[in-house]
């Protein structure tokens, strides 16, 4: 019923914030080697828009959203309502941002990788 609203917030809290960020990032000059933060909070922005996004057409699909108010046909039992969002919604956002979190664990794992001696040596021209 409305278990998309919840990762919808998330993405629009995660939007400005990243608007934030990048504003801070560009009046901070340069960066170091790698990704900056504000293009790790897009891809969290990008997930949780994409699943919410498809949540909402599901529900629009199997007539559980209206387009006239209350525009969620679970609105006619609040608590139901509120349970499923506590419950499925608060559940989908968490696992959307510990894979995100997972993802960002692993590319600065991939990019911090140190080279081997060898590519080093013949980047260096000693071999």
């Amino acid at each position: 019923m409305a278990c998309f609203v919840v990762p919808a917030a998330e993405a629009v809290v995660t939007t400005v914030v990243t608007k934030a960020v990048k504003k801070k990032e560009g009046k901070e000059g340069a960066h170091k080697a790698g990704l900056r933060f504000s293009e790790k909070l897009g891809w969290l922005n990008k997930m949780l828009w994409g699943g919410s996004g498809l949540l909402a057409f599901e529900h629009l699909w199997h007539g559980e959203v209206s387009p006239f108010f209350p525009f969620l046909t679970g609105a006619s039992e609040p608590a139901e309502m509120f349970t499923e969002m506590a419950t499925n919604g608060v559940g989908m956002a968490a696992v959307v941002t510990l894979v995100w979190a997972g993802i960002v664990g692993v590319s600065g794992k991939i990019m911090h990788k140190e080279v081997p001696a060898e590519e080093t040596a013949a980047e260096e021209g000693t071999v």
